[in-house]
């Protein structure tokens, strides 16, 4: 649900709460419960209402990817969480993921980059953790997330650029132009 209830200055969660329980039908019951779990789990959200919002949204974009909906709202509220903790947009975090991995988190690539964020394993040497598994979902997102922000930082925030660094292919636009496209097709926020 998109539309904003404002009563007295102050949004009505208690309306917005009953009107989205009322859309939902009969057999998106699993999803509704899944959801209530999610939004009551959700400290990265500046309220409960952008929770339901912005998980309810997200999740009908990835469930192509993710038909389960417990998988794809805990892995949105990673998604959430992580991206927020280096102040860097979710969606782009999403964007990367279908770029990189399309959502698979046991994906290796052809030079043996792991998981959702195709995160190099050498990483996990390199801070002195060789034993974090990349294909858990949060450690994935954390380091995948921390790297993109470094190079956002280091880029001074030009996006394609911290992109180019991130896939290891500076100077080129093929990659960029492939998560943009998917930050602009199925992530953007209007």
């Amino acid at each position: 649900m998109r539309q904003t209830i404002i009563w007295s200055g102050i949004y009505c969660y208690l309306c917005v709460s009953s009107a989205f329980a009322a859309t939902v039908t009969q057999e998106q019951s699993s999803l509704r419960a899944a959801l209530v779990a999610a939004v009551n789990d959700s400290n990265s959200f500046e309220s409960v209402y952008v929770a339901e919002v912005w998980l309810l949204d997200m999740s009908t974009r990835l469930a192509r990817w993710v038909p389960d909906p417990n998988e794809r709202f805990a892995l949105l509220k990673t998604v959430h969480a992580e991206a927020k903790r280096v102040d860097i947009s979710p969606s782009l975090v999403l964007a990367i993921i279908e770029t990189e991995s399309a959502f698979d988190r046991f994906a290796i690539s052809v030079v043996g980059a792991q998981g959702l964020m195709q995160i190099m394993p050498f990483w996990t040497k390199e801070i002195g953790r060789a034993t974090d598994n990349l294909f858990e979902i949060q450690t994935n997102l954390r380091y995948g997330c921390t790297i993109i922000k470094h190079y956002l930082d280091m880029e001074k925030g030009n996006l394609p650029r911290a992109l180019q660094r991130y896939n290891g292919s500076l100077g080129k636009r093929k990659y960029v132009d492939k998560v943009v496209t998917a930050l602009h097709d199925n992530w953007r926020i209007n």
